[in-house]
Parts: C-alpha cells; sequence; structure tokens
C-alpha cells in the first residue's frame, strides 16, 4: 500500500460511511439525495443540456483541427491493442451494460410515453427511436472522448501522472498539486464508485429478473445477492490477472456475444423492417441532432420527461465519464487525436443505434403490427424483463435469453473490472500497474455498497449521488478543454520553432 495517495484513504472513508448512512434505520439518504438532485435538474438542466452539446462540439472541432495529427504518446509509440479489441474494451467499459439493459425498454417506453405527440402512432414510434438514438449516441461518447483524450495526452505525452487534477496544471500551476487537487480526484473517485456500484446494483437486477422469467425462480433479494457475490468473485479474480488478460479476453467475449445476439433477432425477426427502421432513424437523429441537443420546454409546465430522460442521462454520463475516460485512455496509447476521436465517436454510436433498431425496433413491431402487449407485461415485471420477453417471441427464445443472461454477466464483470482497474489508478498517484491490494479494496467496497443498498432498497440513492457528482465535475470538464487547448497551441508553437530552427 505504499504507492496510495491521500485521495485512497479519503475516497474509502467516505464511501464506508455513505454505505453505513444508507443502511441506519430510518435512513433518510433517499430523501436527501433525491432533493439535491430535483433541485440540481430543475435549476441547471440547461447547463447538462449545453455542457454535453460544448464537449460534442469540440470533439468535432479537433477531427478537423490542425491538432488532429498529435500523437497520443511519443511520435515512435505503436497502439498496444487491434482496432477490434481496442473498440472492444471501450464499447465494454462504456455502455455495454445499458445496452442490454434499456435496448427493448427504452424505446417501448417513448413509444408509449413520447417526448411529444400522440402515444402508440407511427410517427411516435420514429421519434422513440430518435431519441434512444439521441441518449446513447454521439453526446455521451463525445463527453467521455473529452475527458479520455485529455487523460491519455497528458499522461503519454507530457508524462504527467494519469489523474484528472493533473490535466489542470497548465491552467492552475502547483496548485493542482495540493488540497484542490485532491478535491478534484476526490470527486472523480466518488462519482466513479457510486455509479459503478449502481450499475452493479442493476446488473443483479437485470440476471436476477432473466434467470426468474427464464426459469421460473422467485425473483428476490436473496437470488440478487448471490449474483453480486458470484460476479464480485469473478470480477476480482480477473481484475488480479491484469489488462492485457482478464479485461481483454472478457471484451473481446462481449463483443461476440453482442453480435452473434444482435444479428439473431435481425434474421430472426422482421429484418427489412429493423434495415428500414435502422436507416431512416439514423438520418433523422443526424438531421434533428442540433434542435433536440438545445430542446428544452420554457412554454410547457411540466418538462418532467426531459428531466427524467434527456437531463438525467446528460448528468448520468458526465458521473461515469471520470472512469470511463480513465479507461480509454489507458487503451489508447499511440493512437493520433484525430484517429482516437474518429473511433471512440462513430464506432459505438453506429454499433449503439443498430443495437436499439434490432431490440428496440423488433419490440414497436411486435406492438404496433402484431398487437402484443410487451409493455403490460414490463410494466407488471420491471424494465429489466424487456429484453426477455422480446426474446420470447421468436424461435429459439429460451436459448437467446440464456446467452442474454451470459452476456449481461459478462459486461457485468468487465465494467466492475475495469472499475477496479480505474479506481485504483486514480488513488495511486495514476499508476498505470496499481497494485492487487488497492484494486481488492475497492473491489470489496463496490461489491458492498450494491449489496448492501440493494437488500435496504436504497439504490436509487446511490445513483442519485452519483449524479450529485455530475455537477462539480461537468464544471470540471469545461476546465479541462481550456487546459487542453493552452497545451496544444504551446506544443503547435514549439513545432513550428523546431522547423524554423531546420
Amino acid at each position: 500500500m505504499k504507492k496510495v495517495t491521500k485521495v485512497f484513504y479519503i475516497s474509502a472513508i467516505v464511501a464506508v460511511l455513505f454505505i453505513i448512512w444508507g443502511i441506519l434505520p430510518n435512513s433518510n439518504m433517499n430523501d436527501v439525495t433525491s432533493n439535491i438532485q430535483g433541485y440540481l435538474v430543475e435549476k441547471f438542466g440547461w447547463f447538462y443540456l449545453m455542457s454535453a452539446t460544448a464537449f460534442l462540439v469540440f470533439a468535432i472541432y479537433l477531427i478537423f483541427s490542425k491538432y488532429g495529427n498529435i500523437k497520443l504518446g511519443k511520435p515512435g509509440d505503436k497502439p498496444e491493442y487491434s482496432y477490434l479489441t481496442w473498440f472492444a474494451m471501450l464499447f465494454s467499459a462504456g455502455m455495454g451494460i445499458g445496452l442490454v439493459f434499456w435496448g427493448a425498454a427504452e424505446p417501448l417506453s417513448h413509444y408509449h410515453t413520447p417526448p411529444f405527440g400522440e402515444p402508440n402512432t407511427s410517427d411516435t414510434a420514429k421519434t422513440a427511436m430518435r431519441y434512444s438514438f439521441f441518449h446513447w449516441g454521439l453526446h455521451p461518447w463525445a463527453i467521455y472522448a473529452t475527458i479520455a483524450l485529455a487523460l491519455a495526452y497528458f499522461k503519454f505525452r507530457k508524462q504527467s501522472p494519469g489523474v484528472v487534477s493533473a490535466i489542470l496544471e497548465p491552467l492552475f500551476g502547483d496548485k493542482v498539486k495540493g488540497a484542490w487537487g485532491t478535491l478534484i480526484d476526490f470527486i472523480v473517485v466518488f462519482a466513479t464508485i457510486f455509479g459503478v456500484s449502481t450499475s452493479l446494483g442493476l446488473g443483479a437486477i437485470q440476471i436476477s429478473g432473466g434467470i426468474s422469467y427464464v426459469f421460473g425462480l422467485d425473483k428476490n433479494i436473496s437470488l440478487q445477492l448471490i449474483i453480486i457475490g458470484i460476479v464480485t468473485v469473478l470480477y476480482m479474480t480477473s481484475a488480479m490477472t491484469g489488462l492485457n488478460k482478464g479485461i481483454k479476453y472478457l471484451s473481446n467475449t462481449n463483443i461476440i456475444l453482442a453480435i452473434a445476439l444482435m444479428l439473431f433477432l435481425l434474421f430472426a425477426g422482421p429484418t427489412n423492417f429493423i434495415m428500414n427502421l435502422f436507416t431512416t432513424t439514423f438520418g433523422s437523429y443526424v438531421q434533428n441532432l442540433p434542435g433536440m441537443s438545445f430542446r428544452l420546454t420554457p412554454f410547457d409546465m411540466d418538462d418532467s420527461w426531459i428531466q427524467d430522460w434527456t437531463i438525467f442521462y446528460w448528468a448520468w454520463w458526465i458521473a461515469w465519464a471520470p472512469f470511463v475516460g480513465t479507461f480509454i485512455a489507458r487503451v489508447s496509447k499511440g493512437r493520433t487525436i484525430r484517429e482516437f476521436v474518429l473511433g471512440v465517436l462513430l464506432v459505438p454510436t453506429i454499433f449503439g443505434a443498430l443495437w436499439f433498431s434490432v431490440f428496440g425496433g423488433s419490440a414497436i413491431n411486435l406492438e404496433h403490427f402484431q398487437g402484443a402487449e410487451i409493455q403490460q407485461v414490463v410494466d407488471n415485471l420491471g424494465s429489466e424483463a424487456a429484453l426477455f420477453v422480446v426474446l420470447e417471441q421468436f424461435p429459439f427464445g429460451t436459448v437467446m435469453s440464456i446467452i442474454a443472461i451470459l452476456l449481461i454477466s459478462t459486461f457485468f464483470i468487465t465494467s466492475a473490472d475495469s472499475a477496479t482497474f480505474v479506481l485504483g489508478m486514480q488513488t495511486t498517484g495514476g499508476s498505470l500497474y496499481p497494485p492487487n491490494t488497492v484494486k481488492f479494496v475497492w473491489g470489496i467496497i463496490q461489491s458492498s455498497a450494491a449489496a448492501v443498498l440493494l437488500w435496504q432498497g436504497g439504490l436509487g440513492a446511490l445513483q442519485t449521488a452519483s449524479i450529485i457528482a455530475a455537477f462539480p465535475f461537468a464544471i470540471i470538464m469545461i476546465l479541462i478543454i481550456f487546459s487542453l487547448m493552452k497545451s496544444f497551441r504551446e506544443e503547435a508553437r514549439e513545432i513550428d520553432l523546431r522547423r524554423k530552427r531546420q
């Protein structure tokens, strides 16, 4: 434990105290965190909306700027991973488990409760798909790309410590090495702990929901705790093997299983409808992107849909950005800025759009054209059952549901595995190889938080706590853009001077 910084001790103590608060009899944690989150969303929804769009504009600018040829590393550095493995790793850490959870459930929800217009119509079905693309497309990946690019640039090109506070040194100098730097890194660790713990809880809920739906077992807390226990052992084992073994192999397995499941439903389901829906929705998404990016409803007293979905998602992605960004940065050494941003923005966005078209499109097709009452079943069983209810309508539905449970499990393991690595890195001064002891501590804290609060019914409080951390981190990310641009300009001047001397 010699490598750990004070951020480790502060974060671990706060995490444990937060968990204790959540399990105290008559705990008011859920009420307190919900009130804070509600205030932030109501008063600063515009800020989340504009921040997320600013990150996307910045990412697109970098693709076409003169800085696009700068390498994330020394001039001779080569990428550590092939394109396939790189895409698999960033995708698995980024939002794999979320896509599986919401792939059928979100479009179906928007179809019945749309952002505008009448529910259950053809126009509403198109809107439902477009907003699903929007929530899981360019904006979240631009958020991830911004922080990941900054971490990779300063770590591999400037040899700075691989912690978020070090990125701001061009703006604030040595001040980030003191109390302010500790505070910034604590916010990063706080958001990561509770964001990932929430995902572990949600993953356990969906796996237990799938097992219950397929095998008829009772979906109860005991089953969910057993699942968390088993997965904890698996991801801790994977974390101890290191980045180039456990996470790499599991990420590749994830992609293979995900593509297999998607292709099966694409060809077993209404193939022509799905591909037509993908094509037209993608065009509509690109066409309407500026309007959706700034859409608020100042003249509509009830703006709950935007708050509950778009603003919630933007806050959630910002809360996840330190974790996903740190991990993407770690596996992106040797790529140019242009190559990095194009890869991080486009590949997951297109894959996610196709995923929603296949699963969400199949669900809407069953309801709109075949009269199946998928949403009614989901209302009774929970959103976690949507995927399994849809798969059950097609040949080999049970087999596909079992594969889906396996896919959720592997995504579950890789997310937790990646998080223990990131938490270890952020609390050991940016070490690329954090000690197994540190990873073990964070693994236990994550699983304990998820298990205890699942048991107490306080998972929502965990989620809102993470999102509360997104507010200060959004401000930090804006500062990161200015710090990056300052460093880019200085490097460009140095390159020009060297050319003139030659």
